[in-house]
């Protein structure tokens, strides 16, 4: 049975999201841990504005849920010192068919802050990479984010969800240009060269921005800069770099603060030092700065608000800027999303029911081979006899077989499974044959 324990923007605040973003140990592998041999696997999505641990429980329904909850939440206790009952009131519980709906949504961005944004897909596929890498994969969850990278695909060329959102970097720049008049002319510094400092860069330069520097807290500026055609700020002269710059942008995965009003007044007093020197003038510090800070957890300090002259932008209050949705696009994608989900829990229905027809098959064969046994004892000139009685039995088990699908892939496996027990005796193994059912929110 598949879980999944939710937390995201839409439920928990920014702070606790950023708390549960830097955990000292990876969870999933804690998961599996905690869960015993009820977990047969885990897998954890955790981006700016979510954390999700997807669980592959190998337990009933009704035992399943609580014991993967509750594995789950030790488990990001012990990785992040967030006790099970800060969270509560902050996460979802997702169970059987809602589970493959819901990661299909994530992965084609119509759960993100802003609808449609496209880092996300990236990032379902690297949780999956480190699932791998961590041994905490199952089968049934690498099939589950497998046909979410397809749904993602498939949203992505059939609507035209891509231009309904804008990604988080888009979506800031564009709120800083309503105090930005000539992009060619602003002084941008860049804190961080992964892939959202890679998006940064290219959506600086389709604003027009010509003057864009780049600093690396872990020291890999001048590769990123020497790629990107960009000029590298080292750690000594960062401080004047940041007083310097007219939009400072950070998107780094560090857990400490990369910018603060510390950081600022070095850089100021660096700046005034060797200004008078190289040009007998004071420096004026008048002018409005900006800094957007699209880290989590935070790369800027708050403390930076309070600094004379600079305006912070964070992904709080980006999120509040976050466009509407374009109805008919999400609708349509919503609609690819639920078609997608309904082909993975019809799949995974005939798997669950597969057992239930073996033991079918296996029953009447039994009754067969004890009859044929019989019919040879008292002579069967020529096998006719038998020849016929198994053809036979080949046609009664057509339909029984047929309606096993049938009934699996609208959620009645149940059904055929008390048949058997009611019309033959035949027993099968819940565990084996559990029909996937969705459960009630919990937190």
């Amino acid at each position: 049975m598949l879980l999944c324990v939710s937390a995201s923007h839409k439920t928990a605040s920014f702070e606790l999201l950023e708390r549960l973003s830097v955990p000292s140990s990876p969870v999933a592998p804690l998961i599996t841990e905690h869960g015993g041999e009820c977990v047969q696997g885990a897998v954890v999505v955790a981006t700016c504005n979510r954390f999700e641990a997807y669980v592959d429980m190998d337990e009933p329904v009704t035992a399943g849920v609580a014991l993967g909850v509750e594995a789950t939440l030790a488990a990001i206790e012990s990785a992040t010192g967030v006790p099970a009952r800060e969270l509560e009131g902050s996460y979802t519980v997702l169970g059987g068919s809602e589970v493959a709906e819901h990661l299909f949504a994530v992965a084609s961005g119509l759960e993100s802050v802003v609808v449609g944004e496209g880092e996300i897909a990236g990032q379902v596929r690297r949780a999956l990479t480190e699932s791998r890498e961590q041994g905490t994969t199952s089968a049934e969850l690498e099939r589950l984010f497998q046909r979410a990278s397809e749904a993602q695909r498939g949203v992505k060329n059939s609507t035209a969800i891509g231009r309904a959102g804008r990604s988080l970097v888009r979506l800031g720049l564009e709120l800083a240009s309503s105090r930005i008049a000539d992009w060619s002319t602003q002084r941008v510094l860049l804190v961080g060269t992964g892939a959202y400092a890679a998006a940064t860069v290219a959506a600086l330069r389709d604003q027009g921005a010509e003057n864009i520097s780049v600093h690396s807290p872990s020291g890999r500026a001048a590769k990123f800069a020497a790629k990107h055609g960009l000029h590298a700020v080292s750690a000594e002269t960062f401080p004047m770099a940041v007083a310097h710059a007219d939009l400072v942008i950070t998107c780094t995965t560090s857990e400490h603060h990369v910018v603060s009003a510390a950081t600022f007044a070095a850089g100021r007093t660096a700046v005034e030092a060797a200004a008078p020197a190289a040009t007998g003038c004071p420096v004026d510090h008048s002018g409005r700065r900006l800094v957007i800070d699209l880290g989590l957890p935070r790369n800027v300090d708050p403390d930076v608000a309070t600094v004379p002259g600079v305006d912070l932008l964070d992904l709080e209050t980006i999120r509040l800027h976050a466009p509407l949705e374009e109805l008919q696009a999400t609708d349509a994608a919503r609609d690819l999303v639920r078609d997608a989900a309904r082909r993975f829990v019809s799949v995974g229905e005939r798997k669950n029911i597969t057992p239930a027809v073996v033991a079918l098959r296996a029953h009447v064969f039994g009754v067969l081979d004890a009859e044929v046994a019989r019919v040879r004892a008292r002579g069967d000139e020529g096998g006719q006899t038998e020849q016929a009685l198994r053809h036979l039995v080949g046609v009664l088990l057509h339909t029984p077989t047929t309606r096993a699908h049938e009934l699996a892939e609208t959620g009645r496996a149940d059904e055929y499974i008390d048949a058997l027990s009611a019309l033959f005796g035949i027993e099968v193994a819940e565990s084996a044959t559990s029909a996937e059912r969705p459960v009630a929110d919990a937190g």
